[in-house]
């Protein structure tokens, strides 16, 4: 059903595009939307402030008439994705706290690791400090560490020097050197046989992440007046994923909610890609560029797109593209 609704909406949208008038007047501080022209302004930022972005015209049969040939849509490529978003996911449900770091009040956020009641022996906990606390030797074995450790010490010295003197009455053998080499070549034939297999045939490769590289393109979106994310993902022999394993890298909270999957808008025929929907855009950064500008003093409509992908970054927060830049003036 939802596939049928996407279906419709994509159908109605490219209809009312061809009639509805591009827009001209801007409105970017009033609602978060931009113009062709403020689009291809942004563009121009990142790809001067970050190099691994660049501009494409893509096919010229798809061109948008409203923007220039050769700046169809910006293009980013192999950006890399190490983990599944569920991993990053279930690391953030931990306890986040502030460690005070010196009487300025300046510290940094700290995951509480604090052991649950009934944990092994030797684990590493938490103090009020916000520091990971190693245990003792006593603590790890019970309170008899030292002394056990003692008595080993003091054992082997005694072993030791128990067996020396036998040892220098005796003659130490000497190994025939026919020997020596009779065991290297057994050794060496033995590092050449292949290892063998588990019965279960995946040789313990399912534990194994693998990692995913993705092509990241930003769009106009000509109905909602502001730009469009897609992704296009392959695995380690570059071919393309399939929608279910993309939907893997997307949070859980915006996949199957704001993400779909349509034709790529400047590719080959039959090529998807997945697209976060634009619905929200404008209201989000809205949002976040009356913030920046509260705390900045000013928020140029050149640097949309820098807080854009930063807005992006956390629907796949492990696809690992740059959006480190500073949004602020």
């Amino acid at each position: 059903m939802s596939s049928l609704r996407n279906l419709l909406h994509s159908t109605y949208k490219s209809a009312a595009e061809r009639v509805l008038p591009t827009r001209t007047q801007s409105a970017f501080k009033e609602k978060g939307v931009l113009t062709p022209e403020e689009f291809v302004a942004a563009g121009d930022y990142l790809v001067h402030s970050c190099p691994t972005w660049s501009w494409e015209g893509g096919d010229p049969k798809k061109a948008r008439p409203f923007l220039p040939p050769s700046k169809q849509f910006l293009i980013t490529r192999n950006v890399p994705c190490l983990r599944r978003a569920a991993a990053v996911e279930e690391y953030g449900e931990q306890t986040e706290r502030e460690v005070e770091a010196g009487d300025e009040g300046e510290g940094w956020i700290t995951a509480d690791r604090s052991a649950r009641p009934g944990a092994a022996a030797g684990a590493t906990t938490t103090n009020d400090d916000g520091f990971e606390e190693v245990p003792s030797i006593e603590e790890a074995s019970g309170g008899n560490g030292g002394t056990a450790a003692a008595e080993a010490v003091s054992g082997e010295a005694a072993g030791g020097s128990s067996g020396r003197g036998g040892a220098e009455e005796e003659e130490e053998e000497v190994p025939d050197i026919d020997e020596l080499e009779l065991e290297d070549e057994e050794e060496d034939e033995a590092a050449l046989r292949p290892a063998p297999h588990s019965g279960n045939g995946g040789g313990g490769e399912e534990h194994i992440v693998r990692t995913r590289t993705y092509d990241l393109l930003i769009t106009y979106d000509k109905y909602y007046s502001v730009p469009r994310f897609w992704l296009i993902g392959y695995n380690e022999n570059r071919q393309p994923l399939t929608s279910e394993q993309v939907l893997e890298d997307v949070s859980e909270e915006h996949a199957r909610k704001t993400v779909t999957m349509e034709p790529h808008p400047h590719g080959a025929e039959g090529v998807q890609a997945a697209s976060i929907h634009p619905c929200q855009h404008a209201n989000v950064m809205h949002k976040l560029s009356e913030r920046v500008a509260n705390e900045a003093g000013e928020f140029p409509v050149e640097r949309y797109l820098v807080l854009f992908l930063k807005f992006i970054a956390s629907v796949v927060p492990t696809i690992e593209y740059d959006y480190t830049m500073a949004a602020g003036a």
